[in-house]
């Protein structure tokens, strides 16, 4: 009875322990492990974490708040300006030469005290400035729109960057399966050839020769699957995840997009994606720069006030009265300014041959998107026929390398051959899926050069 008390109470609370330290000794690997796993995306998905955390969208989105702002900061010009200015001064004698400066000389106190200090206080609001307020707001309008297609730009530029790292990730799996299969081929074949050895019907040459096809399939199969975590790793930081996240890419349904449109759609669309009107907002700019330039032919007026507090009284007394006053002024100044009109005809000018190269800039960038279209257009149309040629290819391929291994297993051909045909295979297979994802990625650029990729 005695050790029935001591024993049996006190194990499920040492068991209880136990569990409860294990639990905190292993929760940080517990949450290490799932943050490490793996997390598969799609294009789509790719896509739409790039257009949230991508540093150049948000680049462009600051600028495009930066230009928003300015438009406020050009409306204020309306508002009128009001200073207020305070000075105080003790004055030195006053030394007088009546005759020269080598003449007699007297010394007197300027003022009471030599004592001088005032307070003013004044206000300028602008009623007529030739129109160069409306026009600065109107330059930051215009900047601010072509901050906001410079937005759409970035995101469509990050896309394709998302789409061509993906697919080429893609290409490179692609390339590592046919690589694999092509090893377990050769291990196969390796015992083949070692087999025919032991009986004496090929020689040690072929053996080395079938070694160094596997050694340069390993080799292969190393250098793609390197290359493979390296573009993962940029697709990462494309995307802007986590260092310790562990990304994979999902290809389903990669190839099931809508079908393509005739050259004009993609023309006309072209013609209007975000280069275009970047290049026509600047010529907008640059024209209201223009009639900027030309305001300063043009006289200001403005409303404008002041208040002053003054000490000692020497506007309108003799100076020995120190007595403090003060004196407003309330009225409207019409300013103009005469040596504009032989300066401001370089700034014209100058303002002049901006617009005109701006437009040539216009110009220049529609005549390169309009080839880029073609182009890119024709491309996709030779990549299509080539998905023909690449499909009969990799038939003939693998009836080649059947007929050359039924040969080569009855010993009529070398090993040289069945290598070859094994190459021509590996090749076939590669180039067929290579065409397919090369046909996708030219339709993602026929998408981002006319504008719409965001769209789609």
């Amino acid at each position: 009875m005695f050790l029935k008390k001591q024993v049996l109470p006190e194990q499920p609370k040492i068991n209880f322990l136990k569990s409860v330290w294990l639990t905190l000794l292993l929760f940080p690997y517990a949450m290490a492990v799932q943050a490490q796993q793996s997390v598969s995306l799609t294009l789509p998905e790719a896509m739409r974490i790039a257009n949230e955390n991508n540093r150049t969208i948000r680049k462009a989105q600051i600028q495009r708040k930066i230009t928003e702002t300015e438009i406020r900061t050009a409306k204020n010009l309306r508002l009128p300006e009001v200073h207020f200015n305070a000075m105080y001064s003790q004055l030195s004698d006053l030394t007088q030469y009546r005759g020269g400066f080598f003449s007699q000389k007297e010394t007197i106190a300027p003022l009471p005290g030599n004592l001088i200090y005032d307070a003013v206080s004044n206000f300028r609001m602008p009623i007529y400035e030739a129109n160069g307020i409306n026009n600065a707001i109107k330059k930051s309008r215009q900047q601010s729109e072509i901050a906001e297609i410079n937005v759409e730009k970035a995101e469509n530029d990050v896309r394709l960057e998302v789409a061509a790292t993906f697919l080429g990730i893609y290409k490179m799996m692609e390339l590592q399966k046919i690589i694999e299969e092509s090893i377990k081929e050769e291990v196969e074949r390796l015992k083949e050839v070692k087999a025919f050895k032991a009986f004496g019907t090929v020689t040690k040459n072929e053996v080395l020769r079938a070694e160094l096809q596997l050694s340069d399939r390993e080799l292969s199969a190393l250098t793609n699957k390197k290359n493979s975590t390296i573009a993962l790793q940029e697709l990462k930081t494309v995307l802007q995840l986590p260092e310790e996240s562990n990304i994979t890419i999902d290809t389903t349904g990669l190839f099931d997009r809508d079908a393509m449109k005739d050259y004009d759609f993609y023309f006309k669309k072209t013609m209007q994606n975000e280069e275009m009107k970047m290049a026509s907002g600047e010529v907008a700019v640059k024209k209201t720069e223009l009639k900027m330039v030309k305001a300063k032919y043009l006289p200001k007026i403005g409303f404008f006030g002041n208040y002053n507090l003054r000490y000692p009284n020497y506007m309108a007394f003799r100076l020995d009265m120190p007595f403090l006053y003060t004196i407003g002024q309330i009225g409207v100044e019409a300013t103009y300014d005469l040596s504009g009109l032989y300066k401001n005809k370089v700034h014209v000018q100058v303002a002049n041959l901006k617009l005109e190269l701006q437009q040539n800039e216009s110009e220049m960038v529609k005549n390169e998107m309009t080839d880029k279209v073609f182009k890119q257009h024709t491309q996709y149309q030779e990549i299509s026929e080539q998905l023909l040629v690449t499909k009969k290819a990799l038939d003939l391929a693998q009836e080649n390398y059947r007929i050359v291994k039924v040969k080569y297993l009855n010993q009529l051909v070398l090993i040289t051959e069945m290598v070859d045909a094994d190459n021509a295979l590996l090749h076939a297979k590669f180039n067929r899926i290579a065409t397919r994802i090369d046909a996708l990625m030219k339709q993602y650029e026929l998408l981002h050069t006319a504008g719409i990729l965001s769209k789609n």
